[in-house]
């Protein structure tokens, strides 16, 4: 019986020399190895050059990268124009292959003249090498264009995101961090776009979550999504629920906090009063203020009768948000007078839950309904604030802390 053997690595020699290149594996950014085989199976690079998703941008860019670590010196003349946003931004070579967009409008531009590209950017690399400091730039300078239509872009964030290109310590103000990470995603550039991401987690605050969180969906960053999810559920009710934010919250969001079993609120009656406060701020979008409980009340109660709330046109699109919802938790004879009187839910809904309470009564208080305890238990929390008193040399120092505590 035959035994079988892993496949072997077959290699085979690039030129008349002793660069050895696998033949299964496509182009590695091996520059030098490249230029031989071609000359040896008188193959035209400049055509693979031109078809641009044959390129290995990353693997490129981490070989330029690793072989051109000089930074410009004073005064050093920039050798790459960037027409981009109706400006002309001066760049210089070895930065300029951090970003990955920009690596591939370079090497395109390379393709685009009657030059060899892959020479002009071994020229690079001999001339960046330190036996060889050449006076003048190896390549000729080069016009590249770039458009964009991101609309998050602005000509400080752009800014921001290629002076970054030369530095790691680059300062992002938290009042372009949006722009910024919306340009690191268009030049492809990663590091960038990492340190944005964590400075915006850091940053969740009732009036950037909206901002935030579209973003973080726009650019499919999870991280991003999951934190401000979390921040929610944290801050929906006790805070962001008291401001004028609140309108501000994505339905798609505050549906996903409103099913999650880590939700904090004092009572599901404290949730739905929330809930409505939300309705009521996408209704009326001059108000700037949150209005009173018997306001909210009172416009819903203004209504016609012969057909609640969320039946009417008006209404229908805001019944998933509802669904989310608990209601079942609602036991207090008061909460549930204010739920009949704006004649919001349907009626056969409100019976539902009279119904359920009235028969867990009879059975000494157990839900015999409720049988998924994480998405149907009830739940309630505690805000407890507590003072400490800390003697000094001089006066006594007083320390508040907050605890949150949800419970389902």
């Amino acid at each position: 019986m035959l035994s079988q053997h892993p496949p072997r690595l077959d290699r085979r020699i690039s030129g008349l020399n002793d660069r050895w290149r696998f033949p299964r594996e496509p182009y590695l950014g091996d520059l030098l190895g490249l230029s031989q085989l071609s000359r040896a199976t008188g193959v035209d690079i400049d055509n693979e050059l031109k078809i641009m998703d044959r390129l290995h941008i990353p693997q490129l860019q981490k070989i330029l990268t690793g072989a051109i670590k000089t930074k410009p010196k004073h005064g050093t003349v920039a050798d790459v124009t960037l027409d981009c946003m109706g400006f002309k931004w001066e760049l210089h070579q070895p930065q300029l292959f951090h970003s990955g967009t920009l690596t591939k409008l370079y090497i395109f531009a390379l393709s685009q003249k009657n030059t060899d590209p892959l020479k002009e950017l071994e020229k690079l690399l001999r001339a960046e090498s330190p036996k060889e400091q050449p006076k003048m730039s190896p390549v000729k300078k080069i016009t590249i264009s770039l458009k964009i239509n991101d609309p998050l872009v602005t000509k400080t964030a752009f800014a921001t995101a290629l002076k970054s290109l030369y530095t790691n310590e680059t300062e992002v103000h938290m009042e372009d961090v949006l722009g910024v990470l919306a340009s690191a995603n268009i030049l492809q550039f990663p590091t960038l776009f990492k340190k944005c991401v964590s400075l915006m987690k850091d940053g969740i605050s009732p009036c950037t979550i909206q901002t935030y969180y579209l973003a973080a969906c726009k650019y499919k960053e999870e991280l991003l999504i999951t934190a401000c999810e979390k921040w929610l559920e944290m801050n929906l009710v006790p805070l962001i629920g008291k401001q004028i934010y609140l309108r501000t919250v994505p339905q798609e969001l505050l549906q996903k906090v409103l099913k999650s079993h880590r939700l904090f609120t004092f009572s599901e009656f404290d949730l739905l009063k929330t809930t409505l406060y939300w309705v009521y701020l996408q209704l009326n979008l001059r108000l700037q203020s949150i209005p009173i409980y018997e306001a909210v009340l009172a416009f819903f109660n203004s209504f016609p009768k012969k057909c609640p709330f969320l039946e009417r046109e008006l209404g229908q699109k805001f019944l998933p948000v509802f669904h989310c919802l608990r209601l079942h938790g609602i036991t207090k004879s008061k909460d549930l007078e204010d739920i009949k009187y704006i004649n919001f839910f349907p009626e056969a809904r409100i019976v539902r839950i009279l119904a359920n309470h009235y028969r867990s009564l009879e059975s000494g208080g157990d839900m015999f309904h409720v049988k998924d305890l994480s998405t149907q238990a009830i739940r309630f929390g505690l805000l407890i604030n507590q003072t400490l008193k800390i003697e000094t040399v001089g006066n006594p120092i007083f320390v508040t802390f907050a605890f949150l505590f949800p419970v389902s």
